[in-house]
């Protein structure tokens, strides 16, 4: 199968280049920093190009079987576009090349319903001040895209992960078409597996799925301490190496 990825050079995007190029398919990975790109491999193509270039998008998507998009920017204060633009532009030029399966991440915070089983404070206070405030430009955006994917001719899934983390390999992880799942955090290995299980296995189709890692999850406390203590990201390339998707707490690059 021949697969495009759109923010290819982030975290999640890396994790779906190598799970796909272990499975057999063929990967164009579309980053705008093509020379830092950390991947390799036979199966690979690695395309510079930013979403906002309508052309460079649509010279990606040509010959494709299928596109995943892991794209995001970090939380601002300013308008946020990455999300929206970037795909306008893909199911545009997907249109255009008769490329009809899309997987793409957003949020669990966009559904604008209450997480089932967490604590009043969590429910109450984190989520709402971080989606309303922290994050309000990102997961504004987020709603938009979403709105253009459904309104799309595509073979569309939205993946809707909670907070992100680092984890070594896939897991046992919970994915399910519907509501809010239960649990707060989704690993970023688990996430990859998931676009790739929807774009190579065709399942559900033009609904939203919500991804959940049950094995392994960090606390709110351990997110917090990496947040206060850790080592501070050195790049910050907007719809490149950082995706959207699950920003509840924590760590906002997929």
């Amino acid at each position: 199968m021949n697969i495009v990825i759109f923010g290819a050079n982030g975290p999640t995007g890396r994790q779906a280049t190598a799970q796909a190029m272990a499975e057999g398919h063929t990967v164009t990975a579309v980053t705008r920093r093509p020379e830092a790109f950390p991947v390799s491999g036979p199966l690979l193509r690695v395309v510079g190009g930013d979403v906002h270039d309508a052309g460079a998008v649509e010279g990606a998507v040509a010959g494709q079987d299928a596109v995943i998009s892991t794209l995001g920017v970090p939380f601002s204060r300013a308008p946020v576009t990455v999300y929206s633009a970037g795909i306008t532009h893909i199911t545009q030029a997907m249109a255009k090349h008769g490329v009809t399966r899309l997987a793409c991440v957003t949020s669990t915070s966009t559904s604008g319903q209450e997480p089932p089983d967490d604590g009043f404070f969590f429910r109450k206070v984190l989520e709402p001040f971080i989606v309303r405030f922290v994050g309000r430009t990102v997961y504004e955006d987020m709603r938009r895209s979403e709105e253009i994917v459904r309104d799309s001719d595509c073979d569309w899934t939205i993946i809707r992960p909670a907070g992100l983390f680092d984890a070594a390999a896939v897991s046992n992880y919970q994915m399910v078409a519907g509501p809010r799942l239960p649990g707060r955090f989704t690993s970023r290995a688990d996430l990859a597996n998931t676009l790739l299980r929807q774009v190579v296995d065709d399942r559900d189709l033009r609904a939203v799925v919500e991804v959940r890692t049950t094995e392994g999850a960090p606390s709110i406390l351990d997110i917090i301490r990496k947040e206060a203590f850790g080592s501070k990201k050195t790049e910050t390339a907007t719809g490149d190496q950082r995706a959207g998707g699950g920003h509840t707490v924590g760590d906002l690059s997929a």
